[in-house]
């Protein structure tokens, strides 16, 4: 793996250039491929192990599959060590197929139904159950002895600036409501002694270290809760979620390490050896490894806005369409032989290729002249988006890349989609 400095920044625009270069060398970029997305596995493998060197060598760390579900990717976080988190049946799925062993699974979904209940207690995958209703399916199949089983809570700690991305609110859809003291929750724990994890999560993008830290410490006072009640250490496993939001440019997003300093000051009982830490990390981890490269289609730049036609819009950055003052991301221009490009900057207005016009994915971005045959690079688009990927207009999702090696060694972790791959997803 190729030593980098600071795992947790995004990958330098040296590294971007040298590996579209490489592309246009390999013949990328071209009719066949008008635009390639890039994820930078060595960034990513160094930030699996910052977060294993940053938390006790007990912690499971389960990588969220919602932030990116192409199995190559997941195998890279899977080898590193880490587990995989799914929000769904279909994602525990893809967990194995990447070759997760099922104790480093975390079943999460808020709509499980009877049968993946009792294959996910068969198959020995840690459950996160998501309402009380839940709960009592799961009592009555009876789970076996070693079985892993979390009940998550609301803790009702309050709201990040993001809207559709608080969950830590009251009134939220997720997890047991916090009744305003931890007493009421117990009686579930008493009642199941199988049941030995609490889980808990407040969110992502827009969520300061202040909201996730208060969440962990209120899952905390209920395991104290829960244990003066029974007289006996229960709850043997805590689940912390996600939530560490990432920089997509403008902002200054905290790294692992500040999380864990706050973490260690605050919740100090997190880290007692009679604990077992468990984190779900999606976007710090996978945003920033990523990047999308699409040629320049058409030009127009009377009348005003100028207009840059590309071939990744709202399938692929479904929130930068429909909810830009959350969703940013910054925009590169490059010449056909993969220069930057030079010149004063004009208000640029960037749009997809789909057939409606909200398929806007920058308004009005200061940035330097383009021309017809130039390529677009759009940074931090490694998580939420080929996840989120949208059919409308039916396009053919682009490779994915992986990219690593000081020199820029590119393999092809999932094909471009050919027109039969489209065809026949939609067919009988």
């Amino acid at each position: 793996m190729t030593a980098i400095e600071d795992p947790w920044a995004r990958p330098p625009l040296e590294r971007i250039g040298a590996a579209v270069r490489a592309m246009r060398a390999d013949g990328w970029l071209g009719d066949e491929h008008p635009a390639v997305l890039v994820h930078d596995l060595d960034r990513l493998r160094a930030r699996a192990h910052e977060l294993r060197a940053h938390l006790p060598p007990t912690a499971l760390h389960a990588a969220a599959i919602k932030a990116n579900p192409v199995i190559e990717i997941l195998r890279v976080l899977v080898d590193a060590g880490l587990g995989l988190e799914a929000a769904s049946w279909e994602e525990v799925e893809l967990a194995r197929a990447a070759g997760c062993p099922p104790d480093r699974i975390v079943f999460d979904s808020p709509a499980k139904t009877r049968p993946e209940l009792r294959e996910a207690l068969a198959l020995g995958v840690r459950l996160n159950l998501d309402n009380l209703d839940e709960l009592r399916r799961v009592a009555e199949l009876g789970p076996p002895p070693g079985a892993m089983v979390g009940l998550r809570f609301n803790p009702g700690v309050g709201a990040g600036r993001i809207a559709i991305t608080n969950v830590g609110t009251h009134g939220g859809r997720f997890g047991v409501p916090w009744p305003g003291s931890p007493e009421p929750l117990v009686a579930p724990f008493e009642q199941h002694p199988w049941l030995t994890g609490l889980h808990v999560h407040v969110g992502s993008q827009g969520c300061g270290l202040e909201l996730l830290v208060a969440a962990v410490e209120r899952a905390l006072e209920l395991r104290a809760a829960i244990h003066a009640r029974l007289g006996r250490a229960q709850i043997t496993w805590v689940d912390i979620g996600g939530g560490l939001p990432t920089d997509y440019g403008p902002d200054d997003a905290p790294r692992i390490g500040d999380y864990v300093q706050q973490l260690r000051r605050h919740t100090p009982a997190l880290f007692d050896d009679d604990l077992q830490l468990v984190t779900e990390f999606g976007r710090a981890l996978q945003v920033g490894c990523g990047f999308a490269v699409s040629r320049v289609e058409y030009v127009r730049r009377e009348p005003e806005p100028r207009l840059a036609t590309v071939h990744v819009g709202a399938d692929l950055l479904l929130r930068a369409a429909y909810a830009p003052q959350d969703w940013s991301h910054e925009l590169l221009v490059l010449g056909p032989d993969a220069r930057p490009r030079q010149g004063p900057l004009e208000p640029w207005t960037i749009v997809g290729p789909l057939c409606f016009a909200g398929d806007v994915i920058a308004r009005d971005r200061p940035l330097p002249p383009i021309s017809e045959g130039d390529l677009l690079v759009i940074r931090d688009t490694g998580g939420y988006t080929l996840g989120m990927w949208s059919r409308h207009c039916s396009r053919a999702i682009p490779a994915v890349l992986g990219l690593s090696g000081a020199t820029p060694h590119l393999r092809t972790l999932r094909p471009r989609e050919t027109t039969r791959d489209v065809v026949r997803f939609w067919g009988p």
